[in-house]
């Protein structure tokens, strides 16, 4: 008994415009015919259409599947391994992109209550770029010291952020004056501007002791969107970054009486 192509296309779940795609491409032709001399699919045909409909659901293109069906012993083996390979490695980049997005999600949530407009007028220049929030989020989530800063931040009002900047907008010019001036990275000056720093941090998002401030430093030194919160871009200074890491390096020495290598550091 045949079965006509409308038929077959409801039991199967296709298309009539997918099965006649088949019979043009050569890959699935009807092969019986009915009485009345139209074509119709046997049961050997709706055997070959569900291999084709399985290969399909694994992503294989049409001309591959011709080439397995034409030989299954000789190829079936090999393109369904080659594919499982494809498949792990697409399942592999879809749980880190949800994970990125997840943690971006959470950095949304937790991030600065203010409207773009808000956002530019307050902070100008200095830019939060959301792939590095991001991994700070997934290098930090574990530290409490983190998601106070976080919490904290969230509950920061407009005038809280003006003044937050306004202050760092002060430390970033004492910064560059010092830079500018050749002032040494372990001297009182250098050393000073750190101090204030920390307090900064201490005074608007969470407790910064010296371990804390030094790993901050080697983010500032490492990673140029970090650095670029403290001064963006336009006013920077090469190897500014790794003069302020030096003096956070040296003034956190200072306070838990520890030395600092210049060559560690530089």
């Amino acid at each position: 008994m045949g079965y006509a192509v409308g038929e077959v296309a409801a039991f199967a779940g296709v298309t009539v415009r997918t099965l006649h795609h088949y019979d043009k491409h050569g890959l699935l032709s009807p092969g019986e015919r009915s009485r009345a001399g139209y074509r119709s699919y046997g049961d050997a045909d709706l055997a070959r259409l569900q291999q084709i409909l399985f290969y399909r659901e694994l992503g294989f293109p049409l001309d591959e599947i011709a080439l397995i069906l034409r030989d299954p012993q000789a190829n079936a083996l090999h393109q369904l391994r080659a594919r499982q390979r494809q498949l792990r490695e697409e399942i592999h980049r879809l749980e880190r992109l949800a994970e990125v997005a997840e943690q971006a999600i959470e950095v949304q949530r937790t991030g600065v209550a203010l409207t773009p407009e808000e956002r530019f007028e307050v902070f100008g220049e200095i830019s939060f770029d959301l792939s590095y929030a991001t991994q700070a989020q997934q290098k930090w989530q574990h530290s409490a010291a983190y998601r106070e800063a976080m919490a904290r931040a969230g509950a920061h009002t407009k005038e809280d952020w003006r003044q937050l900047m306004n202050e760092a907008a002060a430390w970033r010019g004492e910064l560059l004056a010092a830079f500018d001036a050749h002032e040494p990275a372990d001297g009182e000056r250098a050393m000073a501007l750190a101090e204030e720093h920390r307090r900064h941090l201490t005074r608007w998002f969470a407790p910064c002791p010296p371990d804390m401030h030094r790993r901050i430093a080697d983010d500032l030194i490492a990673d140029p969107r970090a650095f670029a919160l403290l001064v963006p871009p336009s006013h920077g200074r090469p190897g500014l970054a790794a003069y302020t890491g030096k003096a956070i390096h040296a003034n956190a020495a200072r306070h838990d009486g520890s030395r600092t290598d210049s060559e560690e550091h530089p």
